[in-house]
């Protein structure tokens, strides 16, 4: 009779051998340009992120797609940009003088593609901010590959504008069958947003949990929730009338470029860590629709593993840096968002029980954030809440 030891052992080899590494792509979704209101040449804006370890990004500026003739004046506060845009290449400067005064023509999308993308490298993803309001309530919507324009399109309400801006890219996105998804942006930017505006939406699975922009009030204040608490409710009322969970993303919402520093909105605050499998906008956008990612403002996750009931997250430590892992989430009956458990150290996790409706993570760490968008901020972690099977 053979015997059934090495097939045993190859069983046991199996099991004690660690799990595959996990493939996470790094991107922004939301950034800015002299196309609109960042104070950048689009080629420097993109060869920032591309130098620094950015796998994509989303160019997503005010009401307008990077297409067509755009001149811009070189006014005294643009001098520096123009400086180093030339210093940079002065081959790719398209410029006129008109009555003594310099003009700049903008680099398109379709140029910045062919200048710097690069197949498994870096790749750019067209977008838009939809930039749009009820009475005096900022409301932004992002478009993430978007294919054309969308004007603002107004609306009764704080939720109805939201809807109806989110429902014309979903529209968009059926006419073309193109992959692109709508995200509400910094909810509590101008206190703009409540957690009740956005349970009630419909087609839309993402907003910004943090956001690198000095403006935004991640954290809220003494009657206002911040954007982790927020979540937590709004998955919790979503939950309870049939609506599909709210995922967070992490970005960092660009805008200066040439003064680093705390007080402005500087590149690489915020960012997402997508688990695609390759490198291409129909890829990312369908791994994030799937939630398969986390968004980041500077701690590193190798893997994160959902079974059904046991949430696991392994942390890529840093040296002399300390992690705590806080497991929320809501309980039949209970409080949205309660703390179900705390785990110190790299590797964290949670096993769901039979009345727990979602749980999601959030990594601390000891870090200071280098150039933070506020004094204090340490680098952390989002993963995305999950439901027991």
């Amino acid at each position: 009779m053979r015997s059934k030891l090495p097939f045993l052992l190859l069983l046991f080899a199996a099991a004690c051998a660690p799990p595959e590494p996990q493939v996470y792509y790094k991107g922004n979704l939301h950034t800015h340009t002299l196309w609109s209101d960042g104070d950048e040449f689009p080629e420097l804006v993109v060869k920032w992120y591309r130098d620094n370890g950015w796998d994509f990004l989303a160019l997503s500026d005010h009401n307008t797609l990077q297409e067509g003739d755009r001149w811009v004046y070189i006014s005294e506060a643009r001098d520096l940009a123009y400086v180093e845009y030339i210093a940079w290449d002065a081959t790719a400067v398209d410029q006129q003088i008109r009555k003594d005064s310099v003009f700049v023509r903008l680099a398109t999308f379709d140029e910045l593609v062919e200048r710097f993308q690069s197949a498994g490298q870096f790749i750019l993803v067209q977008s838009e901010e939809i930039t749009d309001r009820f009475e005096d309530k900022p409301l932004h919507v992002n478009a993430t590959g978007i294919h054309e324009h969308i004007a603002p399109q107004g609306g009764s309400s704080v939720t109805d504008v939201l809807q109806r801006n989110i429902d014309a890219v979903l529209e968009q996105r059926e006419a073309t069958g193109r992959p692109m998804v709508p995200h509400v942006n910094h909810p509590n930017f101008g206190w703009a947003v409540t957690p009740d505006d956005l349970v009630p939406l419909t087609g839309e699975h993402f907003f910004e949990v943090y956001n690198g922009h000095p403006a935004v009030h991640n954290e809220g204040d003494d009657t206002r929730p911040g954007t982790e608490a927020m979540w937590d409710y709004v998955n919790t009322e979503r939950l309870a009338q049939g609506l599909p969970l709210l995922f967070g993303l992490a970005v960092d919402d660009a805008h200066g470029y040439h003064d680093m520093r705390t007080g402005v909105a500087n590149p690489g605050r915020g960012w997402v860590m997508v688990r695609a499998d390759s490198l291409t906008t129909g890829s990312v956008i369908g791994a994030l629709e799937a939630g398969a990612f986390y968004g980041s403002s500077g701690v590193t996750i190798s893997r994160i593993e959902f079974n059904g009931r046991r949430l696991e997250v392994d942390i890529e430590p840093e040296e002399d840096v300390f992690y705590t892992t806080y497991f929320r989430g809501t309980r039949e009956g209970g409080e949205p968002g309660q703390l179900l458990a705390t785990v110190e150290g790299p590797e964290a996790s949670y096993r769901m029980t039979g009345d727990d409706l979602f749980v999601r993570a959030t990594v601390v760490s000891t870090k200071l954030k280098p150039n933070p968008y506020r004094e204090g901020e340490f680098e952390m972690a989002w993963v995305q809440p999950v439901t027991r099977d």
